[in-house]
């Protein structure tokens, strides 16, 4: 298998799993475990605090001391039994303790195969990292197609079954072969690259981890709301699953093409523009309450998503040194695409109460400064005359 498959199979077969867990486990702990909504809102929250914990302090960490390979199996068998662990539990304290060991290993995942991929683009072999994070999207997708069925055939139970046979799998494909590179355990003299706040010695690292936490921040109405705010505009059932993979597609075709397409664009361009697209769909989300408007601003999620994450990463590969990607990578992970979600969550619940259109259109305190931001930093750019290159190539 040569390392671009490899990436995008890893990808792949780690966001089905995701595509499982993030929409259908608050559901699965309220049906099959007979929890309340709170309890099980509260159980979720707290597992979120605790993901942004180990993103941003053990990841890193463990990244230091083991190899890419040996950290991914590690954390993927760990995920693996805290799962089985779920089966004979069904006190609220028992669920709230497993649900929190599931968090420290489990969405780890995701900067870790980030960090793997920024690592074999350094080391020229992968050529594509748009390609193969777009098989990730596209595992998320065919998850949700899978769910739908086994749950209308079999009821929330089988979301435990799925989930678990899911993470089997990945598990299963962490001890094929993998690339050289990433079974290379870390040096002495590249553990010893100072803490946290080193990052941030690195030119412009502060100004671009602000404006991709502002944009991802801005996504919290969405992800929270978005399924709700469907049935309130009175969207048929049978469409709503449908319309929110929209935004999925739309990311999945955006990594596909964005090393080509992309090629000439600088890191600032590509998060002014993702900062611009963010804003667009949120007004037209506000301004116009209706399935089509909403099916349409769904689209905009490959600016406000993906060509943000996507830039960030092309920050990383020509910026970070190999041996600093996990703490960047945990960085981000931990205040873009937890903390800062779930803090916007709460304020997106206050203005969805008052009116649910409030609740998008609240996003913009988020989207306008990081298009400021990122304005700035275009100028910083061109006055220093960066080259940008595809980081891909």
């Amino acid at each position: 298998m040569n390392t671009q498959r490899w990436m995008s199979t890893r990808f792949f077969s780690f966001y089905m799993t995701w595509g499982i867990f993030l929409p259908y486990w608050t559901g699965w702990l309220i049906h099959a475990k007979g929890i309340t909504v709170s309890e099980a809102s509260l159980i979720m929250s707290l597992g979120m605090a605790a993901r942004g914990l180990s993103t941003l302090f053990a990841f890193p960490y463990f990244s230091g001391k083991f190899s890419s390979k040996s950290l991914l199996n590690g954390m993927s068998v760990a995920a693996l039994l805290a799962i089985l662990c779920y089966i004979p539990a069904n006190s609220f304290s028992s669920l709230l303790i497993i649900t929190l060991l599931l968090h420290l290993f489990y969405p780890t995942l995701m900067p870790a195969l980030d960090s793997a991929a920024s690592v074999l683009v350094q080391n020229k072999q992968l050529q594509h990292y748009g390609k193969s994070r777009s098989w990730g999207s596209l595992g998320f997708v065919v998850a949700g197609m899978i769910m739908t069925f086994f749950t209308g055939a079999f009821g929330d139970d089988v979301i435990l079954w799925v989930l678990l046979i899911g993470t089997l799998i990945f598990v299963g494909l962490g001890f094929m072969h993998a690339p050289v590179v990433l079974s290379g355990k870390p040096q002495a003299s590249q553990t010893k690259t100072g803490g946290l706040l080193s990052l941030f010695k690195i030119k412009h690292f502060g100004l671009v981890l602000v404006i991709v936490i502002l944009l991802q921040a801005a996504h919290a109405s969405y992800y929270s709301y978005g399924y709700i705010y469907l049935q309130d505009i009175h969207a048929p059932k049978f469409l709503i699953g449908i319309i929110l993979n929209i935004a999925v597609i739309a990311e999945i075709l955006f990594f596909f093409f964005a090393d080509r397409a992309f090629r000439k664009y600088s890191i600032g361009s590509l998060l002014t523009l993702a900062a611009l697209g963010s804003t667009l769909r949120w007004i037209l989300v506000f301004a116009f309450p209706n399935v089509i408007m909403f099916s349409i601003a769904q689209t905009l999620h490959a600016c406000s998503f993906a060509m943000a994450h996507y830039a960030f990463m092309q920050y990383l590969i020509k910026n970070i040194p190999h041996e600093q990607i996990p703490k960047a990578q945990g960085i981000y992970s931990a205040l873009a695409l937890s903390w800062s979600t779930a803090v916007f969550t709460l304020f997106g619940g206050y203005l969805y109460e008052i009116e649910p259109r409030y609740a998008f259109i609240g996003m913009i305190i988020c989207t306008i400064p990081a298009m400021l931001v990122a304005f700035f930093y275009k100028k910083l750019e061109c006055g220093k005359e960066v080259q940008v290159k595809n980081f891909a190539s």
